[in-house]
């Protein structure tokens, strides 16, 4: 039984809903672990298609799960529905949920005959708040043989790498004077925000390739004429392995001492997000998807790239063979734009998601009937990990 062609005929008839879906879900953004609306609609619609529905997982209201079928290899498809600020769906990720989701619905109908299961799996946040790293602490990604999701882009690429990321907020406290006349009595704070940017801009030249620091001033005083008693900087540390970012993450915080002390002002950090660990993408997996691809219809396809961004996809990764390939929806297109959530909108958009749709469930179909596939996927996972232990 040609199970792929079935699968594409499955998905094709859900085209107008998948669609309808993926506008819904772009016309009405929502910021990481408020996508109550997204939530709902995607658990909703899954309910409806006979899928075993659990809401609010992890403790996150916004998350959820839908598992379909019975037995071993459990296929994880990962729906992303948050938002950015003023931005909207500027990353596109009404279409990632779409995929999951359409994905899903084609392969249901057949798992009883494939002899395994699906797993939706809702994650909120991954633009600001990295909802899979509770996932993955929870043990959502316990019983799961392997995770898979795409990401529009202005290319279609198999595999690429991702930065492992700190997010920290440093707080310096000093003490209130006028500026003009008395300030000899104050200890400016602001001043020990600015020493702390000018220690990391010296600590660049001494860092190893590919690794990124950049942050913003978000609180600075409050008038010219008054010495600053407070002032907050945050910012993202990025490298590419997380052994190499624990390394650059304490000389970071060891600068914020070394500001304050200059300064006498006092400094107090703390994560202001979640962490992420660098992305390790399945060999094995990543090709079967690109061989899909191909039959698909699609040519044009680069397979690896590293990759300087972050995501929570990363710590899945880290607890199980993953896939997170890109997809054009336009050429030039830059991620976090105004045109690109136009584009995650437009009919391109929408006709890729349907492609990620049948591209993730013909992989999953490989999974499902071809062992020889995941143990493969399963050793390379096994050496990745060994390779990045203990690694600078």
């Amino acid at each position: 039984m040609d199970w792929k062609a079935q699968i594409s005929a499955a998905i094709d008839a859900k085209r107008a809903l998948l669609e309808e879906i993926a506008l819904s879900i772009g016309q009405h953004p929502e910021l990481g672990f408020h996508e109550v609306h997204a939530s709902r609609l995607l658990a909703g619609t899954l309910e409806k298609e006979g899928f075993q529905i659990k809401r609010g997982i992890a403790g996150l209201e916004t998350a959820f799960s839908g598992s379909y079928g019975r037995g071993r290899p459990n296929i994880a498809l990962l729906c992303e529905y948050d938002a950015l600020p003023e931005l909207g769906h500027a990353c596109g990720h009404n279409l990632i949920s779409a995929a999951s989701l359409g994905a899903a619905l084609g392969l249901a109908p057949f798992l009883d005959r494939l002899d395994g299961r699906v797993t939706v799996l809702g994650t909120p946040a991954e633009e600001t708040g990295s909802g899979k790293v509770i996932l993955v602490k929870d043990g959502f990604f316990q019983d799961v043989d392997a995770a898979m999701m795409f990401h529009p882009s202005a290319r279609n690429l198999l595999m690429a790498t991702s930065n492992a990321l700190d997010a920290y907020e440093f707080e310096f406290s000093g003490k209130a004077a006028h500026a003009a006349d008395s300030p000899e009595e104050g200890i400016n704070a602001l001043d020990g925000v600015i020493a702390l940017f000018v220690g990391i801009n010296a600590l660049r030249e001494h860092l190893p390739e590919g690794v990124r620091i950049h942050g913003i001033i978000s609180e600075g005083g409050t008038a010219p004429n008054i010495v600053p008693d407070r002032a907050v900087a945050r910012f993202y540390i990025r490298a590419p392995r997380r052994t190499q970012l624990d390394w650059v993450t304490a000389k970071v915080l060891k600068v914020a001492e070394g500001a304050a002390l200059m300064t006498g002002s006092k400094v107090a950090w703390h994560a202001f997000e979640l962490g992420t660990d660098n992305m390790m993408p399945s060999d094995s997996l990543s090709l079967a998807f690109g061989s899909n691809l191909q039959r698909l219809g699609v040519t044009d396809i680069e397979e690896f790239c590293e990759g300087r961004g972050s995501s929570d996809m990363g710590n899945v990764s880290r607890v199980v063979p993953a896939i997170h390939p890109y997809l054009s929806i336009g050429d030039g297109l830059i991620a976090h734009t105004a045109e690109f959530a136009q584009a995650s909108q437009g009919p391109q958009g929408l006709q890729v998601a349907v492609l990620a749709a049948k591209a993730l469930a013909h992989t999953a179909v490989d999974l499902l009937t071809d062992p020889s596939i995941l143990e493969a996927a399963r050793r390379e996972h096994r050496r990745l990990l060994s390779k990045e232990s203990g690694t600078l």
